[in-house]
């Protein structure tokens, strides 16, 4: 498919550097994701009573690693919905000509050459759970060879998609018990279910929209099951999470001072949900609660609590 050439002329940096920042603003996206990928290897270790952080060569490879897997969704997306977005959304980078199926497509190769020479390099057995990462979203990229039939099925779309999630933190916290001893600590897979359910809420939230504000072409969950269901599916989504990820703190032993963060931040959705359900205003707010949920949960899980081991051993 080739794209509109409406853009000027720019050189290949340049406008790979313009569609980074409107397509996958690295600066924002990079601290979030080493947030993300800090708070999953602490809790990892937290989890298997080790002392200390992981060695910071395989933090920093890692979170170059997660950088660069998210990343791919992004790609790889461009690729999914070229025809879409050159019908309904002209105003993207791809249909205007900013940048070119090729380009990406180059884009991409570069991505897994990095990753694979970061991996090997650094932390040779990390490919373990790179390798599947990887071969997952190739799938994902030819939605699983059955594309018609998932897009009928928009709950079966959303399950296979995000089903990544704990893909790519299976890598992160692998960055401590994969490097170490090898065998899962208790309280992982509890804690990928949470990474999927995130990410659940994190998709649906962020395509809830007010009837006025829907784009003709544009399949969001507002479209496919109604403004206040699929409100109350997020909620809903939400705060199964939320009693999850008091588990998880459990299995760390830190549920009850977790208790009152999870609940605040629960609180501050919850808020957004029944204001959209009973006014249809809103919308967006329950984007940004998705993104500062998904970000309390972590750090709640993982980050606070190493950072709090760090602090007490720097004062004892």
């Amino acid at each position: 498919m080739t794209f509109n050439q409406t853009e000027p002329a720019r050189s290949f940096l340049v406008r790979y550097w313009i569609y980074q920042r409107e397509r996958f603003p690295l600066f924002q996206t990079g601290l979030l994701i080493a947030a993300f990928t800090f708070s999953a290897a602490s809790y990892s270790r937290i989890c298997r009573g080790a002392d200390g952080f992981i060695p910071w060569r395989f933090f920093l490879g890692g979170t170059f690693t997660a950088i660069a897997l998210f990343l791919l969704l992004r790609l790889f997306d461009e690729f999914k919905d070229a025809e879409e977005d050159a019908k309904y959304r002209p105003y993207r980078a791809g249909p205007r000509g900013l940048v070119s199926l090729r380009e990406i497509g180059w884009g991409i190769v570069i991505a897994v050459l990095a990753m694979l020479a970061v991996n090997l390099l650094l932390m040779p057995v990390m490919l373990l759970a790179l390798l599947p990462a990887l071969g997952y979203q190739l799938l994902m990229w030819r939605e699983f060879f059955i594309p018609k039939l998932l897009r009928r099925h928009p709950v079966a779309y959303l399950v296979t998609h995000m089903a990544v999630m704990p893909m790519i933190d299976f890598y992160t916290t692998g960055l401590d018990w994969l490097n170490a001893a090898g065998i899962l600590p208790p309280g992982l897979p509890l804690f990928l279910l949470v990474t999927f359910l995130n990410g659940c809420v994190i998709e649906i939230g962020r395509k809830i929209r007010a009837p006025q504000d829907e784009e003709h072409g544009v399949e969001t969950y507002s479209v496919l099951w109604g403004p206040r269901r699929a409100a109350l599916v997020w909620l809903a989504i939400l705060t199964v999470t939320g009693a999850l990820g008091l588990a998880c703190c459990r299995f760390a032993g830190y549920a009850l001072p977790a208790l009152p963060f999870l609940l605040f931040f629960w609180s501050v959705g919850a808020g957004f949900a029944i204001r959209f359900i009973h006014s249809g205003r809103g919308a967006k707010w329950l984007e940004t609660a998705s993104g500062l949920w998904t970000i309390a949960m972590y750090l709640t899980i993982g980050g606070v609590p190493m950072l709090m081991e760090w602090s007490s051993s720097l004062w004892n």
